[in-house]
Formats: structure tokens, C-alpha cells, sequence
């Protein structure tokens, strides 16, 4: 079964490709290489996973993007590739080779968790300890629960495996098939397994340590179960408001510096900064330059030349641009986008051409959770309950946010009205969390993107015309066709 599946294809560069699982492979190694002995083995089983986050970016970060800042409003393609322009002009279908390799990627991230969450009990060796069994299967947990969290968003029903395959024979084929050949889950059971893994894990994970923000810590779980409690399938604004409060008693705190997040030091050497008060979870690199995905987005400031030789993706949309100018965010603006002189002219002129610029060195961080997110989350839930106070309550920390980057407060006009102050928070959630995989998602979740969509042309100039206009039906990706003809009990989205 393993050699049936075919080799990856990549969107026009493929790093480190990955293919040992699969929805119809995983858990198909030996009866043997199924058993761990030791502690070591486990171990490294265990560092598996945090080294597929630190190694694997190409899915969980560079394609996220592609469908989270380009699929948006946020950003234009970029490249002239046929695999990432369909994500602009909305023309994706189930070929996409780039959505073959995200989906198989991901099952892939889910197998590896599986390993840990269903062996590590019965390794026999006395010095691997109960607290780090109880404690590396709830990081496992949080770790399943959060690629879960973004497939459910892109795709809808998913398959949901939680045991790892065993060897196929004659005796047991009926048994073992579903793992193997799994049909999917529906949202609402997806969810429901979302949210036991993340409240599972939350007594055994380990606490946020405020110097390291590269564990998958109980507040990991906190600020997932939030933004998880967002989503229309299992909206809960009560326990948004609660997991929301539950991450900032954790003691994290604004950087009073925005360019802490994602600048580089003063000598240009280094990251300015890694696992800041702010930072949830994120994923850090060294001055190795181990953070390849900044050659796809611009220039790496550690290596100035190098890979700069191809129009990149995720180019910032005129839109954005005229957010942050009308605004008068020139602190945001400068921290999310540079201007560069380049040799091509896709969008702009090649002479001042914009680049995304959270992503800037081979040294940068990757963040993947962040205290202002978790913040403009409360202050959405919090509009949304309605009611005065609630409204005053979410300008506040809607303020929090602009005072930070040197804007005034909100008028007094943004809380007079739930609508007034739900377009504040989703305007304020664009200016701060551009490029950072949210804007997608934020539509949809507030029910503008076919709005929003449809209209986009009619304001950005630069942006190639749609091939069909955004329906309901868009609010999910195509389920990847070469997996659908690989498993025949998955089931394509409505629309494609």
C-alpha cells in the first residue's frame, strides 16, 4: 500500500519532501517498529513532532498563507505559478497539486502525534516517568487538536484517525480497512474531537514558561479552546470570554514595542527578539538561517542575495497598503511590508516593488500564537454578547491595541452599535494579524467574505480578475482529487 501512493508535487519548490503517511498509509510499519521499549525511543518519537513544526513549514506556514493572505484580501499571489495563482483569482479546483501536498502533510502531522498518544503507555521502561508520560501525550493532544483546528477550516469534514494502523492480513483486513481507508468526519464530530483533546490535555501540559515559548504549554491549549469556541460549528462567546481571560492571567503581556515581534536586531544580525511576553507559541530558528520559507516571501537580511532571483508570493494587495495609509499606521505598515527594488513587475513597477516582511531572515520566529490575537478575540466575543458595557468593554481593548502602535482610540461612534464595533474589531484584526493566517478565516467567522470578496475588484486595481464569484460554497478548499481517487470513501466539497 505504501508504494502505491505517488510522490509528492510540489507548488514550485518542494523542501525536505514528506511522505511516509498518508490517510492510506499511516501506522503501516512493522508490528515491530509499533513497539517502544525505551524511554529514548519514545523520546524521539515525542521530539518528532515539534521537530515536523520547526522543519515541515511548507505546509502548516507557506501554503497556510497562500490560502489565509491570498485567498484573502490581503495579498496578491505574487508568483505566475498555476498552482498559487487559482488562490487570487479564485479558480481553485481538486488538482491543486499544492493541496495535495498540504492535506497529505497534515495526516502526516496527525499520525506522528497518534504514535506518541497511543504507545507511550505501554513502554516497559520504568525510567521514562508517569509525569512524562501524562505530560508528553497531552503535548501530543495539543499538537493533534491544533492541525485538526486548521484542516476543519479549510476543508470541513476530514477524516478523524486516532489509532495507528496495523499490518494488514488476510484475518484482520475488515477490521483495520477504515483505518487505513478512513471516510471523513463531519464538522460538528471534528469539533467535538477538537475540543476533548484540548481540555484532556490541559491538567497534564505543561505551564507557559515565560522564557520559552516553543512548548506545547496548557496555555497553547487555552488560546486554541478560544479561538475554537469562535467557530460557528461550536460557538460558545461565554467560553471564548473565558478561555480568552484564562491565556492572559497566564501572564503574558503586550511587547511595548511592536518591532519586538518580528524585527531584526540593530546590527542586522540576528532576530531582534524570540519568545516575547506576547508570544503564545511560536517556532524559533538560529542564525543558521534554518528558516527557509523567507526566501518564498522576500529577502532573507541574513543573506541579502541569496534566492532572490524569482517573483515572490504573497505580495501585499494595494488594498492592505491603502488600509494602513488611511489608517495612518505607518508602525504596522513598516513592520508587515518593505519596499524593494527587484527584477520583476507583476504587480508593481520592478523599482518599488512591496514584499511581506513578518517573515524577513532565517533567523525569524514563527509565530503561530500571539497575546494580541487572543485580545481582539475577547473584544469580538464580548461584541457580539452585546449590550453597553460589553460594547465599552471591547473599545477598550480594542484601544489596547491601537496604543500601542501610536493610533488614538476608537470614536466614540465604533461602540455605539454591536455592527459598529464588530467592523472595528475585524478592522483592527486586519491591521494588526496581516500575514500572520488569520483574514481568511476572520470573514468567513464574521460572515463578510462573500461580501468582501465579490467587491474586491472593484477596489484593487492590481488584483487579477475573478474566474468565479465566492458562494458559501467557497468557505471550504477542495478536498485534493488524487487523494479522493487514493480513497475512494472521501467525498468531494460542494462547488468543485
Amino acid at each position: 500500500m505504501a508504494l502505491s501512493l505517488v510522490s509528492f508535487v510540489s507548488c514550485s519548490l518542494d523542501k525536505d519532501p514528506l511522505s511516509e503517511y498518508s490517510e492510506v498509509n499511516y501506522g503501516s510499519t512493522s508490528e515491530d517498529s509499533l513497539k517502544y521499549s525505551t524511554r529514548s525511543e519514545m523520546y524521539s518519537q515525542y521530539q518528532a513532532l515539534y521537530q515536523l513544526l520547526k522543519d515541515r513549514q511548507e505546509h502548516w506556514y507557506m501554503d497556510y498563507l497562500l490560502i489565509t493572505e491570498t485567498h484573502s484580501d490581503n495579498s496578491y499571489a505574487g508568483s505566475t505559478g498555476a498552482e498559487i495563482v487559482p488562490m487570487e483569482n479564485n479558480a481553485i479546483d481538486g488538482s491543486n497539486s499544492c493541496l495535495y501536498r498540504d492535506w497529505e502533510r497534515y495526516l502526516a502531522d496527525v499520525a506522528q502525534a497518534n504514535i506518541v498518544i497511543n504507545y507511550i503507555d505501554d513502554v516497559p521502561d520504568e525510567t521514562l516517568t508517569e509525569t512524562e508520560r501524562t505530560q508528553w501525550k497531552a503535548e501530543a493532544k495539543i499538537f493533534r487538536a491544533m492541525i485538526w483546528f486548521d484542516m476543519v477550516r479549510i476543508w470541513g469534514n476530514i477524516p478523524i484517525v486516532t489509532e495507528v494502523g496495523e499490518d494488514i492480513t488476510s484475518e484482520n483486513i475488515e477490521e483495520v480497512y477504515s483505518t487505513y481507508y478512513p471516510s471523513q468526519s463531519t464538522v460538528e464530530e471534528t469539533y467535538a474531537q477538537i475540543i476533548q483533546d484540548l481540555t484532556d490535555a490541559l491538567s497534564d501540559a505543561p505551564d507557559n514558561n515565560q522564557s520559552d515559548k516553543t512548548v506545547l504549554s496548557k496555555s497553547v491549549a487555552k488560546a486554541l479552546l478560544a479561538k475554537v469556541y469562535a467557530e460557528e460549528p461550536v460557538r460558545d462567546y461565554e467560553k471564548v470570554l473565558t478561555y480568552c481571560n484564562d491565556v492572559i492571567d497566564d501572564g503574558f503581556s503586550l511587547v511595548s514595542d511592536y518591532k519586538d515581534l518580528f524585527g531584526m536586531n540593530d546590527a542586522g544580525t540576528d532576530a531582534r527578539a524570540r519568545s516575547t511576553t506576547e508570544s503564545i507559541l511560536e517556532i524559533n530558528y538560529s542564525t543558521g538561517g534554518t528558516n527557509w520559507v523567507t526566501w518564498m516571501f522576500g529577502r532573507d537580511l541574513l543573506n541579502w542575495d541569496s534566492n532572490f532571483t524569482w517573483a515572490k508570493w504573497i505580495t501585499p494587495s494595494r488594498d492592505l497598503i491603502s488600509e494602513y495609509e488611511a489608517e495612518g499606521d505607518s508602525i504596522r505598515l513598516n513592520e508587515s511590508i518593505v519596499y524593494y527594488s527587484c527584477t520583476w513587475s507583476n504587480y508593481y513597477p520592478s523599482s518599488e516593488y512591496p514584499f511581506m516582511y513578518k517573515c524577513r531572515s532565517g533567523a525569524s520566529s514563527i509565530i503561530k500564537l500571539r497575546l494580541a490575537d487572543i485580545i481582539l478575540l475577547k473584544a469580538e466575543a464580548l461584541a457580539n454578547l452585546g449590550g453597553s458595557a460589553n460594547l465599552a468593554a471591547a473599545a477598550t481593548l480594542v484601544n489596547s491595541i491601537r496604543n500601542r502602535v501610536d493610533l488614538p482610540d476608537l470614536t466614540s461612534s465604533a461602540s455605539s452599535s454591536q455592527e459598529n464595533m464588530l467592523a472595528a474589531v475585524l478592522h483592527e484584526r486586519r491591521l494588526e494579524l496581516a500575514f500572520e493566517g488569520q483574514r481568511w478565516f476572520d470573514l468567513i467567522r464574521y460572515g463578510e467574505m462573500e461580501t468582501v470578496m465579490n467587491s474586491l475588484n472593484d477596489r484593487d486595481s492590481g488584483r487579477l480578475s475573478l474566474k468565479r464569484a465566492y458562494t458559501e460554497n467557497s468557505e471550504l478548499l477542495p478536498i485534493p482529487q488524487s487523494s479522493i481517487d487514493l480513497n475512494t470513501n472521501l467525498v468531494q466539497n460542494p462547488g468543485y
